[in-house]
């Protein structure tokens, strides 16, 4: 076996974090292992319910098939999030496949560029006067082997004592793999993935302004020899959407941006980013439209029809409880929303809802035909349904409580719109907070309603 030189940890640790790695695609072993485990859960999920309902018939709480019941959901929750997680995947991977480099050997290829990578931090990071060891492919294998093995038996797997000069802190302390060095692990935020379903528009003003046709010609039948008369003509209005601003301002030292092994920049870039997203998906749905956009959920809302409703008002229909669903067919109200939707907004629309209320709708079933509401997504990329129509998980949606919007439903493309001024802008200063840089980041962003008609409310009241 080839000796292994040593190189510097701390030189190697600075290097690493600076190599990218392609990901491999989902195969289809996954995606099956995960499907079949949403098949399995939803299956065992409403033999349970059957049971429970089996219970209340005979008037008596069978905690037990409650409990079972409850962990089976906990169960098919995370089948469900494990599906979505790699359709997710594998759309990012088809996205970077479509850039210049992608090919069909994809493991292949993700190895040849881990290696190079590796190959190429040890050179750029070697100390002067110190010659960096160059790996193929084997000697690279039987390393990283080695370093597993060290991690889980304490011990390198594989590799003689005598070549183990690497694993000694006295003697240059032990290579680190290009992957696993600089890692930082981040705390997932639930938020409402707005930009995907919304209509986005940017501006170069400070506020975007379109135009209502909202009102009617006047028209009508007349005889061959009848005097024609003037009609109505229709009237149009004007709406706008301002725009707002953002902020942020970490700072970090100047001592801790030149010394980190890892980007110190593009970390707190990263996490303002993140911020600033759930920031305005917030406000979105719920933004009250002072010094922030104004969200769907916010607006007022009737019980009247569209041919009816004053415009600036959306419809909601009244599930039949206070904070909750009707106790006897509560699904049939779903029916109902779908029906107050008009036709051509049918083709994209979607329900809008949190997580916990997905799960009290799974038990729904339909009055004439007992078949189940919701359905899960069981193709690769396929979301979950409520007859038929995607849900998508907003968990800015208010939460359960009497009069709660807590369900929305209809073409958000059509109802909604994101008005995009600048883009996130940095500006670094060095200057005003010595030994300090700070990185005052800013975003101008605004959004609204402007067709009332595209979307409808369930409003949890009796």
């Amino acid at each position: 076996m080839k000796q292994l030189k040593t190189v510097s940890r701390a030189a190697l640790a600075a290097a690493l974090p600076h190599m990218e790695f392609k990901e491999a695609a989902p195969d289809q072993g996954e995606f099956k292992s995960a499907i079949d485990a949403v098949s399995k859960a939803v299956a065992d999920f409403r033999a349970a319910h059957a049971e429970e309902i089996k219970g209340i018939e005979k008037k008596f709480d069978d905690v037990v098939t409650q409990d079972k019941l409850k962990r089976i959901n906990d169960a098919l929750d995370a089948a469900i999030e494990k599906k979505d997680a790699l359709d997710k995947r594998l759309v990012e991977v088809e996205k970077k496949m479509g850039r210049p480099g992608g090919g069909d050997d994809k493991a292949e290829q993700a190895a040849e560029l881990e290696l190079k990578g590796f190959n190429t931090g040890i050179r750029s990071w070697t100390p002067q006067g110190m010659t960096p060891p160059t790996f193929d492919a084997d000697a690279y294998a039987e390393y990283k082997a080695g370093f597993i093995g060290y991690l889980t038996k304490g011990r390198a797997i594989g590799l003689e004592g005598k070549d183990m000069t690497v694993v000694s802190d006295p003697d240059g302390g032990y290579l680190v793999p290009a992957d696993m060095s600089g890692r930082i692990v981040v705390r997932m935020r639930e938020t409402s993935p707005m930009r995907q379903y919304a209509n986005l528009v940017s501006t170069t003003s400070d506020s975007l302004e379109g135009i209502n046709d909202l009102d009617e010609a006047g028209a009508g039948w007349v005889g061959e020899t009848e005097t024609r008369s003037d009609t109505a003509t229709p009237q149009v209005g004007k709406y706008a959407i301002p725009v707002h601003e953002m902020y942020a301002q970490p700072r970090a030292s100047q001592k801790m941006l030149d010394d980190a092994a890892v980007d110190i920049e593009a970390w707190l870039a990263g996490k303002v980013t993140d911020r600033f997203s759930r920031l305005e998906n917030a406000a979105f749905v719920g933004g009250s439209g002072v010094g922030r956009p104004r969200g769907f959920a916010d607006y007022g809302t009737a019980a009247t029809a569209d041919t009816s409703r004053a415009w600036g008002t959306l419809q909601h229909r009244l599930t039949g409880a206070n904070g909750a669903f009707a106790s006897s067919n509560p699904g049939d109200v779903f029916f109902d929303l779908v029906a107050d939707l008009k036709p051509h907004f049918l083709p994209g629309a979607a329900f809008y809802t949190r997580r916990t209320i997905v799960a009290a709708i799974r038990k729904f079933k339909g009055a004439t035909t007992g078949d189940y509401l919701w359905q899960p997504g069981l193709q690769a990329g396929q979301p979950q349904s409520i007859l038929g129509y995607p849900v998508r998980l907003f968990e800015d949606m208010p939460a359960l409580a009497t009069g709660s919007l807590s369900l929305a439903f209809g073409d958000m493309m059509q109802a909604y719109t994101i008005v995009d001024r600048v883009g996130q802008r940095v500006l670094r200063d060095p200057f005003t907070a010595k030994p300090f840089v700070r990185f005052y980041t800013t975003k101008r962003v605004g959004g609204g309603i402007v067709d009332f008609e595209a979307l409808k409310f369930l409003n949890f009241s009796a």
